[in-house]
């Protein structure tokens, strides 16, 4: 007999981030489901100053919303000679509706004259359930230098121009398994994944 299936809300509308977490958790007893499962849910908001305080606002938000235990990440690109922009701000650069092309553009125009290149993508991860507990926290970096254009046609958000040195590639030049082994994502959602697989105390019966 199967064990039942553990349901748990990825807190995203972004189809990019829910492929990347449903092939992460395969092989799991788990339901994954997405914020694009529950349309009267308002966009979560994010005033915090850090990953792990958007992560961690944006779970306990979704769990509330929808009563399901919510797995929220919060993740962006941080550039040193930017004074870390975008940061937090990674997906709104441009703009509150910028589409990836637009935060790439102005990314590379304040960069234009930049002799440090170097730069890291962050993830905070956070799983809250609906009744305001906060059940498990990790976070992932992986470091990079930002390429003057666009390599590639894979990814989504600023792989094109975040150069991978040690594979000699950008993230968006990767195959999706490839990127998973080494992205900041990737390595939150693998320390999600093992906890999990431990148990998390209060998440489905967890010890």
């Amino acid at each position: 007999m199967s064990a039942p299936l553990l349901e748990i809300l990825a807190a995203t509308r972004n189809q990019g981030k829910m492929k990347e977490l449903t092939r992460a958790l395969s092989g799991l007893p788990l339901g994954l489901r997405s914020l694009s499962e529950f349309p009267q849910v308002p966009p979560l908001e994010e005033e915090g100053e850090t990953f792990a305080e958007n992560a961690r606002s944006k779970a306990l938000q979704a769990a509330r919303a929808t009563g399901l235990p919510a797995l929220a990440d919060d993740s962006g690109l941080v550039v040193p000679v930017l004074d870390g922009a975008p940061g937090v701000r990674s997906a709104r650069f441009a703009g509150p509706q910028a589409s990836d092309e637009e935060n790439i553009r102005l990314l590379l125009e304040r960069m234009k004259d930049a002799g440090d290149r170097g730069a890291w993508f962050q993830c905070a991860l956070c799983l809250a359930d609906p009744d305001g507990k906060i059940l498990w926290e990790g976070e992932g970096r992986c470091g990079g230098i930002i390429l003057e254009e666009p390599r590639g046609r894979g990814g989504f958000g600023y792989d094109p121009v975040f150069f991978y040195p040690p594979g000699r590639v950008t993230f968006a030049e990767m195959d999706p398994e490839e990127k998973e082994r080494v992205s900041h994502r990737g390595e939150a959602v693998r320390a999600f994944r093992a906890a999990l697989e431990r148990g998390i105390p209060g998440l489905g019966g967890g010890r």
